[in-house]
């Protein structure tokens, strides 16, 4: 089985020993995005509302270098350091994805890299 690296300078470079995305046949596995400014590679500024369009964003340059989209993806993984802004961060992922939705877990976890407040994974399906 032959894999594929997936990068782009269009999201933040990988910020340990992986890849943005590893396409396998025609599924590909996106790594985790967090709020990080493609051009700085630093956190952006901003409440989860702003973190989470980032993240998003990333995941969507991830995806299109892929050869795909946000509607090819089918399975997302969401992470919170406060499950409190779950209202929050479904208001914003329903700017960027549109029915039917992908499967989702959601879990809230004790920390996240660099201290931000949210981070998404991906996997995707092309067509």
């Amino acid at each position: 089985m032959s894999r594929q690296i997936v990068h782009t300078d269009k999201a933040p470079a990988a910020i340990g020993p992986y890849s943005q995305a590893v396409r396998v046949g025609d599924t590909v596995y996106l790594s985790g995005q967090i709020p990080l400014d493609p051009a700085t590679g630093l956190v952006i500024e901003g409440d989860i509302e702003a973190q989470a369009h980032r993240a998003f964003s990333n995941l969507k340059a991830v995806c299109e270098a892929a050869g795909g989209s946000l509607e090819n993806v089918v399975r997302l993984g969401l992470f919170l350091t406060d499950l409190g802004h779950f209202g929050q961060v479904n208001a914003v992922m329903g700017e960027y994805f549109n029915a039917p939705y992908p499967a989702r877990s959601t879990v809230q976890v004790s920390a996240l890299p660099r201290g931000v407040g949210f981070e998404v994974d991906a996997i995707m399906v092309l067509d």
